[in-house]
């Protein structure tokens, strides 16, 4: 089975909805995703558990967390989610992609919606590319 780590700074927005999309698109026998942070957050931001939920997903009680919790030898790929470099979450020897997404802290319902929707698409389009999808 695959393992994506999908990371941000905060683990509060961006690589939640990620890791959530794609757990809900991705065949589970194949491949799962989870989600970290370099400095985690003490909550997903409001704003991402409020679009998420329009669309059947709650988040409200996902926790983010910090990436050393995350065993990276059960790593496949690693997905950053648009951070600063000297921010950006490294794990040698995996497979890396940067994807770079505004960060949804604080914007307006419609600004999270776009970002939401922009990750929803990434994340469809790799569990496709990589043949991960649910039948």
């Amino acid at each position: 089975m695959t393992t994506v780590l999908f990371a941000c700074v905060h683990n509060a927005g961006r690589s939640q909805m990620a890791a959530a999309f794609f757990n809900a698109v991705a065949d589970p026998a194949k491949a799962h995703a989870v989600s970290a942070g370099t400095m985690p957050a003490a909550q997903v931001h409001p704003e991402v558990v409020e679009v998420m939920r329009e669309i059947g997903i709650d988040l409200a009680t996902a926790q983010p967390r910090a990436m050393i919790s995350i065993p990276l030898h059960f790593v496949d790929m690693l997905v950053t989610m648009g951070c600063a470099m000297e921010e950006c979450p490294v794990a040698p020897g995996v497979r890396c992609e940067d994807w770079p997404l505004a960060d949804p802290k604080g914007q307006s319902p419609a600004r999270v919606r776009e970002i939401r929707d922009e990750i929803r698409e990434r994340v469809r389009r790799l569990v496709v590319a990589e043949g991960w999808a649910a039948a």
